[in-house]
């Protein structure tokens, strides 16, 4: 069985551009939740987003096309036989949107395929991808597909373009169904209201370990384990007792091969919403009990960003690794019972060789990835 090795890793999110900034930014704290400004907020329950600065776009394109490009010149000369996954709840929804607002018919070019196709322009690869659309764990779906792949042989090199945009279309959905908060949302706090929704664009290219060896690409980290599960609960709400997080994650240490007590750190999903983040909480405490670590989540500082979160959070973890540090958890002042002691709004040292990155999404579905740093 192939090793699974993370080489490069481009990201754009509210933070900026690059994976250093983004580092940097949560490091000090920095939040990307602003009012919005792309459209009116005016009739619903929020006015906050995480949005990306100086994204551009002319008639007829989407924003989509900005991301994809400034993603893509952060990470050139993929290898051109690369197969590719790309992840997108909603891909370019600000073309569909206008198109049904027109009244004009809908056109093909409006759809997932074609998307897919264009972001294997963007990086010149002539394999043919599919996007995997499964809620808000579609781009951790999609590393744990693309290191199954690899893992079996079945490829030697997987490039996973993750990216969803703030809309109106998907805030009006959330604001409908109360699940946003009136302010800048607050992973794991006990006053918590709901979540808030950010955007982003996310690029990683896994390889096999003698792939990358040969290709002189070095190992950001190793993908070790990985699981998939689904609740089958309710259509958007997760089940309580984290039954199918629960399973994710044992699934994902039966792939690694390591004990509970070996995972450094958790990069949770921490939605801000009150049902997700209890739920979270206890399926971590169920899985690990005494051997619980410490915790963290990012959407306080990105918002949630939908397909593209899993993808980010799994870039935030590498660099945890590597700098043996989690950022602080934004917005979470007064941390839930069930985590308190491991949740922190500042910066927390860890120490160990793995670390746990999870997401769970509406229709029940949730994913786990274990990463191992470099050095180990």
């Amino acid at each position: 069985m192939s090793r699974v090795v993370i080489s490069r890793i481009a990201t754009v999110t509210a933070l900026g551009d690059g994976l250093d900034q983004l580092w940097q930014r949560l490091l000090h704290g920095d939040s990307g939740i602003s009012p919005l400004s792309r459209f009116s907020c005016e009739n619903y329950i929020s006015r906050y987003a995480a949005c990306i600065e100086a994204l551009q776009t002319s008639k007829d394109a989407s924003l989509q096309d900005s991301i994809l490009a400034r993603v893509a010149t952060q990470m050139p000369d993929i290898p051109g036989d690369s197969r590719f996954l790309v992840a997108s709840t909603k891909g370019e929804i600000d073309r569909l949107t206008a198109t049904c607002r027109r009244g004009d018919a809908l056109p093909e070019s409006v759809l997932f395929e074609p998307f897919a196709a264009k972001v294997a322009r963007y990086f010149g690869l002539s394999a043919t991808g599919c996007n995997i659309n499964a809620a808000c764990a579609s781009s951790t779906i999609a590393v744990a597909r693309a290191a199954a792949m690899i893992a079996s042989g079945e490829v030697e090199s997987v490039l996973v373009y993750a990216a969803d945009l703030v809309s109106e279309f998907v805030f009006s959905g959330f604001s409908a169904l109360q699940a946003l908060s009136d302010e800048p949302c607050r992973p794991f706090d006990q006053r918590r209201k709901g979540l808030t929704l950010g955007e982003a664009g996310i690029a990683l290219l896994l390889m096999s370990e003698s792939c990358a060896h040969r290709r002189g690409e070095l190992p950001q980290a190793y993908v070790v384990g990985w699981g998939v599960a689904n609740d089958a609960h309710h259509v958007t709400a997760p089940a309580r007792d984290g039954c199918g997080l629960i399973l994710a994650t044992q699934q994902a240490l039966k792939k690694a091969r390591i004990k509970t007590s070996q995972i450094a750190a958790i990069n949770a999903h921490g939605t801000g919403t009150i049902y997700n983040d209890a739920m979270e909480l206890t399926a971590f405490n169920a899985v690990f009990g005494e051997s619980l670590p410490p915790l963290h989540g990012v959407k306080g500082s990105l918002g949630h960003c939908l397909g593209a979160a899993g993808g980010v959070e799994i870039a935030i973890a590498s660099r945890s690794l590597q700098q043996q540090l989690i950022p602080g958890t934004v917005g979470c002042l007064d941390a839930e019972a069930a985590g308190q002691g491991q949740l922190s709004s500042i910066p927390q040292k860890i120490s160990g060789d793995y670390l746990l990155s999870s997401n769970s999404g509406f229709g029940g579905i949730n994913a786990t990835v274990i990463l191992q740093g470099v050095a180990s």
